[in-house]
C-alpha cells in the first residue's frame, strides 16, 4: 500500500519523513508520490580505460569523470551512456516506511531512465538518492541541474524494520552526500 498525497504531506509536516531541501509541494506531489530535482555533479564512466569491469576488484574513482555544474549549464547525456547522479534533496526515512524510486513519465518518453535496478530505498536510508542515468534514446538529452528528474512513493511497512538501513553493519551507501560509484567490490 502506498502513502496518498495527504500523508505524504503529514509525514513531511511531522518530519516522519524528512526531504530537505523540501521540494514545492505545489508542484512536486502528485496522488502517490513525490518529486525530487537533479543535483549538479555527475560521474561519466571512460569507458575506453579498461576491457571490461571486474566486480571483485574495481576502483570506480579511477574509471569516471566527475563533472560539475553550474545553473547556467547542462549536461548532455549521449544515447546508450550511463552515468551516475544525484537528487538535489536529503532523503531521511524512519524504520517503519521503505521508498521506491521511480521515473517521470515525461522524460521516460525521451528515453531517460533514472535506475538500472536500484529502485528500492530501505527504512532507516539516509542520504541523496544516487541515480543511474541512462540514455536509451538515439538522440543527446540535456539534463539540467534542478529539474525534476524521479519520483519517490512511499510504502509504510507491517512493523519497523529490526535493522534499518542506516543501522545495518556494512551498509555500503548510508549517509551518501551526493554521487557515490559502486562499491560491489566489499561483498568479496
Amino acid at each position: 500500500m502506498l502513502l496518498a498525497d495527504k500523508d505524504i504531506k503529514k509525514a513531511l509536516k511531522k518530519r516522519k519523513i524528512i526531504i530537505k531541501p523540501q521540494p514545492n509541494l505545489d508542484v512536486a506531489l502528485t496522488a502517490c508520490s513525490l518529486d525530487l530535482r537533479l543535483n549538479h555533479e555527475f560521474e561519466v564512466f571512460e569507458h575506453s580505460r579498461i576491457p571490461f569491469f571486474d566486480p571483485k576488484h574495481i576502483n570506480i574513482e579511477s574509471l569516471t569523470k566527475k563533472a560539475k555544474l553550474y545553473k547556467q549549464r547542462f549536461f548532455i547525456l549521449q544515447p546508450g551512456e550511463l552515468a551516475l547522479a544525484s537528487t538535489l534533496e536529503w532523503i531521511e526515512l524512519p524504520d517503519d516506511i521503505a521508498a521506491r524510486l521511480e521515473g517521470r513519465s515525461s522524460l521516460g518518453r525521451l528515453g531517460i531512465v533514472v535506475h538500472s535496478t536500484a529502485g528500492l530505498l530501505h527504512p532507516g536510508f539516509k542520504g541523496r538518492i544516487v541515480l543511474e542515468l541512462g540514455n536509451h534514446s538515439r538522440i543527446p538529452i540535456a539534463l539540467y541541474p534542478k529539474m525534476r528528474i524521479c519520483a519517490l512513493s512511499f510504502e509504510p511497512l507491517t512493523q519497523p524494520a529490526q535493522t534499518p538501513y542506516a543501522k545495518k553493519k556494512g551498509a555500503k551507501y548510508a549517509g551518501q552526500t551526493g554521487v557515490s560509484g559502486s562499491k560491489i567490490h566489499l561483498d568479496y
